[in-house]
């Protein structure tokens, strides 16, 4: 009987310990997700050159990773706290928030934005690397495809070259696949949210026509739902990335 409790008694401890780990990391993405909302919103805004709103978004993202920086750079989750990109990030950070309202009072909300953006691929970096991904990183990666694919809006394909219908349906297809895979991921009330839904689903809808568009070698067509598929990629990575 005292052998059964013992181990019991360990076990009690193993999954206590676990769940303190979950709750933990937990913590830690819903402080970065404060800084994050802040900072996907401030893209937004430079994007459109609304230079007002994304100085208080700044101001907002100061704040929140004040917060997160008192919360965990002496204690990071177990996954992070080996990580040597942990330290770089929490010094970085603040550091591209200065130069991006540097840039905005200098009237470059273009090199602003950068600094930003640099922000978000850092976050990611720094998830990645530690093994951990959250739907964040899979919505940079659906933009980083998306990215591959607008290309063919200011340079529309020439159908006349070999290999460029492959090439096409190629790009249309990993954007698809990558907006699927964040589908499979999302969490349950994202995934059911009719936010959510709207957005994901109608870029896959545009997408189910890029095939039509090539077989008819049809360029209008394809402007007309690169133009949708870029609006849906904008509004998914301003809401979730």
């Amino acid at each position: 009987m005292g052998v059964c409790r013992l181990l019991a008694a360990i076990l009690g401890l193993v999954l206590a310990t676990g769940s303190a780990g979950a709750d933990e990391l937990a913590d830690f993405h819903a402080a970065i997700e404060q800084a994050a909302s802040h900072n996907r919103v401030a893209i937004a805004y430079l994007r459109t050159e609304n230079v007002d709103l994304a100085a208080f978004e700044l101001d907002g993202l100061r704040q929140a990773w004040s917060a997160f920086t008192a919360r965990f750079s002496k204690s990071p989750p177990a996954g992070l706290r080996d990580n040597p990109l942990f330290v770089t990030t929490l010094v970085d950070v603040p550091v591209r928030v200065v130069a991006a309202s540097m840039m905005i009072n200098m009237g470059r909300p273009d090199l602003a934005r950068d600094s930003l953006l640099a922000i978000r691929n850092e976050l990611s970096t720094l998830r990645r690397t530690s093994h951990i991904e959250v739907l964040a990183d899979c919505v940079l990666d659906a933009n980083t495809a998306m990215d591959a694919l607008i290309v063919y809006h200011d340079n529309p394909p020439d159908w006349a070259q070999p290999g460029v219908d492959r090439e096409v349906a190629a790009k249309a297809d990993a954007y698809a696949g990558a907006l699927q895979r964040c589908d499979s991921m999302a969490p349950a009330p994202v995934r059911a949210s009719r936010e959510f839904r709207r957005l994901v689903d109608g870029a896959l809808a545009s997408l189910a026509l890029v095939p039509k568009a090539i077989e008819a070698h049809d360029n209008d067509l394809l402007q007309r739902l690169l133009i949708e598929l870029r609006s849906f990629d904008n509004l998914i990575a301003f809401r979730f990335g």
